[in-house]
């Protein structure tokens, strides 16, 4: 049996394990099973998958995408450059990481760019985040983060500073955190809303629900809105592809 899965905590919003289950009846793939390997504590779930020579692959999610470089024997070099790994491949006992987040992304996100979107504000500084802004500069739009801790980084700002003249600057809008992610579907990011525009393009990695507070405070302005599950799906897709390569 080739086991594959997903690391990560909490794991009971993923949408992995029930999208890879029907993938194999679907597709009829036999001998394939899709875990959920929900731990607190990422080494000693490391120290425990690697005794398990029937796993053969696993995909990466919150808090883990960039805490799970250390442990691996190889990693893509676009994983080195950002710093975030969400898919691994298990080849011969070696742990090979990928990020097949930025394919998901810039295939969801490309489509619907506007000549007004030039700048863009990434809300979190998480992995997920980091491939984000890996689209962004192959796109060549400018970006800042937005956390609630900024660290006197100069290309970080704190939710505080978004103001008026700052969401006028940047019209797309790009949530990389869980904020709104079900069971919390009554909370968004901080902002200041009644400045969204028609002109915002706001963009949101969470999926369940479909259409999160913070895509509904901004549909309501007349903002182009997008969710994740695509990105999700195309990710998702590649990191069976990466699996199965020879």
């Amino acid at each position: 049996m080739k086991i594959y899965g997903l690391i990560g905590n909490p794991l009971s919003h993923s949408f992995s394990q029930k999208y890879f289950t029907e993938k194999f009846i679907r597709e009829n793939v036999h001998n394939c099973i899709y875990l959920n390997f929900e731990t607190p504590e990422l080494e000693q779930e490391v120290l425990n998958l690697r005794k398990n020579f029937d796993l053969c692959g696993f995909n990466v999610t919150i808090p883990y995408k960039s805490q799970i470089i250390p442990f691996l024997d190889e990693v893509a070099e676009e994983c080195s450059e950002i710093g975030a790994c969400n898919c691994v491949k298990i080849e011969h006992k070696k742990w090979i990481g990928y990020n097949t987040d930025i394919t998901g992304f810039e295939k969801t996100f490309s489509p619907h760019l506007m000549g007004s979107h030039t700048k863009a504000l990434v809300l979190g500084t998480g992995g997920s985040s980091k491939a984000v802004a890996y689209v962004l500069a192959k796109l060549g739009i400018e970006y800042r983060f937005v956390s609630r801790n900024a660290s006197g980084n100069p290309n970080v700002i704190n939710y505080s500073d978004v103001t008026q003249s700052v969401m006028n600057e940047f019209s797309v809008v790009i949530n990389t955190t869980p904020a709104g992610m079900y069971p919390n579907v009554q909370v968004s990011p901080k902002l200041p809303y009644q400045f969204v525009s028609p002109n915002h393009y706001f963009f949101d990695l969470v999926y369940n629900p479909a259409k999160t507070l913070f895509l509904s405070k901004a549909e309501k302005r007349g903002a182009l809105i997008e969710n994740g599950e695509q990105m999700l799906t195309i990710q998702a897709e590649k990191s069976w592809e990466i699996w199965n390569e020879n």
